[in-house]
């Protein structure tokens, strides 16, 4: 089984925030953590779409700041504000497959079709900070174009320490099922990431020769699992006095009318496969006082 220093948690968009990131290293407190994607742009500007999602991480433990853009200048700009912010690497998104990033924007999973731009933002990224630079990538732009070998090496020559490979396409989005190949001879370590959801999950890739394991959709709504991976907690007996605890530390850090329609989503997911789950969904989403959607929360799961 890997080492706790070899399992990361994924960026997820919308989720690993810093609240979701204070549940995750209660459960992992060694386990490697890397942000949502920040946007180089909004990052250097200062613009207040970025405020949600950037932080000082000093206080985060082995956190990786994840960036996303396609101007070479910017991007080490933005790294070394992230550095400068406590975070413990900088993570390139080379995967990210939706329309506003991987076409309009010409970043994310469009670095895959333009492997002499990857190498530039990698460089760039690598010279600005004095702490590693990774890569996030996948197979390739599509099935005709699994080049992702080529990339990394690319990366590599640039200055990236080691890569994170998403065993899909661009084109497949997140449909179907990842299939990673096992892992070949590449000059930097490869953590492995696309639907590890169990501990025969992380085994298979670690046998296959990858050097670590990236979880991501299996924490949607039971962060703990991280923590089982690591062996460092399992599953609580009450899985009401977590979804509490996420709730007010979300409600501490964007305030209650952001904070709760904010939450929704994660109360759906605490509550995915409960009894009587879909009405419990229907309530939440009605609610817009936190102090009632604690209530149903806790007489959901009966906390005391």
């Amino acid at each position: 089984m890997f080492n706790n220093n070899q399992i990361f948690t994924a960026p997820l968009a919308g989720i690993t925030d810093k609240p979701f990131r204070k549940i995750l290293r209660k459960f992992a407190p060694d386990v490697s953590i890397v942000t949502e994607m920040i946007s180089c742009h909004s990052l250097v500007g200062g613009h207040k779409n970025c405020i949600r999602n950037f932080d000082t991480y000093e206080d985060e433990g082995d956190i990786g700041a994840q960036i996303f853009g396609a101007d070479p200048v910017l991007m080490g700009e933005a790294a070394k504000i992230l550095k400068d912010a406590g975070a413990k690497w900088i993570d390139i998104n080379m995967g990210c497959p939706v329309p506003k990033v991987a076409t309009r924007a010409g970043a994310g999973a469009f670095l895959m079709r333009d492997h002499v731009l990857a190498g530039k933002i990698i460089e760039s990224c690598a010279k600005s900070v004095q702490i590693p630079v990774s890569i996030k990538t996948r197979l390739g732009w599509d099935e005709a174009h699994k080049d992702w070998q080529d990339l990394v090496r690319v990366a590599a020559l640039s200055g990236a320490a080691f890569a994170t490979v998403h065993g899909r396409t661009r084109a497949q989005g997140y449909a179907g099922n990842s299939d990673l190949p096992p892992k070949p001879i590449l000059p930097i370590p490869i953590i492995a990431n696309g639907d590890l959801k169990t501990i025969d999950d992380m085994e298979r890739v670690q046998k296959m020769g990858y050097d670590g394991a990236m979880i991501g959709r299996a924490l949607l709504g039971q962060p703990w699992v991280v923590g089982e991976f690591c062996s460092t907690s399992e599953k609580p007996d009450n899985v009401g006095v977590v979804a509490l605890e996420h709730l007010e530390l979300i409600l501490d850090y964007y305030g209650e009318k952001a904070g709760v329609p904010m939450f929704r989503k994660h109360a759906a997911w605490y509550s995915a496969g409960m009894p009587n789950s879909a009405q419990f969904r229907i309530k939440v989403n009605q609610i817009t006082d936190a102090t009632e959607l604690k209530k149903i929360i806790k007489d959901f799961w009966s906390v005391n």
